[in-house]
């Protein structure tokens, strides 16, 4: 970690976290350079030779979009849309805003976020809070045109009658403005969300929002994004339901119920998800075994205890096209996602690799006997 990350991350941590995470995004609003300096120093590597700006080895072409490197800010950090272009300007190669819902909701009663940082971790249980899509559309629709990679996750409202029907009115709505599209059915804190994981349910859900998408003004790339607390025949049918609805690619895995190995024993019994380094086992080995249940063809974005060229590296080779983190930049810093790209950038060289896609699956019969 930098001197910068360390004064940063001393700073944020005298506040609560969901003050913390407020003035981290206002920083971000205001341009200031939380990270932009040490992004650019941190792609200096261990030797002389400076490492060019955009190393085409890292390019990943998926679904018809052209990911400069493949590095992604998770959903959840950026729920409005207030900072994509400052997120990408950190060194991400592409950023994913929301979780968005169709109405404003506040979300679940503070406090609902908690550190555990004996364990590197978090716990939360926001429950969707945002703005809405009106707000999200409208700086969505500011930016339109701009260049960067940016995706929409969207969700149902807690309270809505027909939850399929929300998702189908965040396809419509932001079908123009989004690189990609992410179906989020798996936070566990809006209750019964989950269950729209169980084959009966998401095969409605699919059918439906790839109608919605064919019927949207634009037709961007839809992901499914799922929970890693699934068991193996889980995993069959949501395989099955997703090839056979032509779904684009997959995101594996939102955060976990489990509190397995935790040392944080304080906050450990909180509810909610929890993301960060006690996720990244879990997540990779499903991960691995989606991977093998859709086959080389079927995109997959690995998250899940993402904090480190090493973990990076390694959702690749468990199957990953893409890599997401959030939790990692809480601990590491705002120079994280830089250094990310930067080892990336020595690793191909020093393998002499033509892109980086060729890192992808040589892990994943290993991590997929770990479920």
């Amino acid at each position: 970690m930098s001197v910068l990350d360390r004064i940063g991350q001393k700073l944020l941590f005298s506040f609560d976290p969901e003050t913390a995470h407020g003035l981290s995004i206002a920083a971000l609003r205001c341009g200031l350079p939380v990270g932009a300096t040490a992004w650019r120093d941190a792609r200096l590597p261990t030797h002389d030779a400076r490492l060019p700006t955009h190393d085409a080895r890292l390019k990943v072409s998926l679904c018809g979009l052209d990911f400069p490197n493949p590095l992604g800010m998770a959903a959840g950090y950026d729920k409005n849309a207030e900072v994509p272009d400052a997120l990408l300007g950190l060194g991400f190669g592409f950023a994913e805003v929301g979780t968005i819902t169709p109405l404003p909701q506040s979300g679940n009663p503070k406090p609902r976020i908690f550190r555990l940082t004996a364990d590197e971790a978090v716990i939360n249980r926001l429950g969707f809070n945002n703005e809405g899509h009106a707000a999200a559309e409208k700086r969505l629709a500011a930016r339109k045109g701009r260049p960067g990679i940016v995706g929409v996750n969207i969700g149902a409202n807690k309270d809505s009658a027909d939850r399929i029907a929300d998702y189908e009115r965040g396809i419509v709505r932001f079908a123009p403005y989004a690189s990609y599209l992410t179906v989020n059915i798996s936070s566990p804190n809006t209750p019964g969300l989950r269950n729209m994981q169980a084959r009966e349910q998401l095969g409605e859900l699919l059918s439906r929002v790839m109608a919605a998408r064919a019927a949207a003004p634009a037709q961007p790339p839809l992901f499914l994004k799922i929970a890693p607390d699934l068991i193996e025949a889980e995993l069959e049918d949501i395989a099955a339901e997703v090839v056979e609805k032509k779904i684009d690619g997959v995101i594996v895995s939102n955060t976990t119920l489990s509190r397995m190995g935790l040392r944080s024993t304080a906050v450990a019994g909180q509810a909610g998800g929890l993301s960060g380094k006690p996720l990244f086992e879990r997540s990779t080995a499903v991960l691995a075994r989606m991977r093998k249940l859709l086959g080389p063809e079927m995109a997959i974005i690995g998250v899940g205890g993402v904090d480190s060229i090493e973990t990076a590296l390694e959702k690749i080779r468990a199957g990953a096209d893409l890599v997401q983190l959030y939790t990692g930049m809480i601990y590491a810093g705002p120079t994280l996602p830089g250094r990310i790209v930067a080892g990336m950038a020595r690793f191909v060289e020093r393998e002499r690799l033509k892109s980086i896609g060729e890192l992808r699956d040589t892990g994943c019969a290993n991590w997929s006997k770990r479920l």
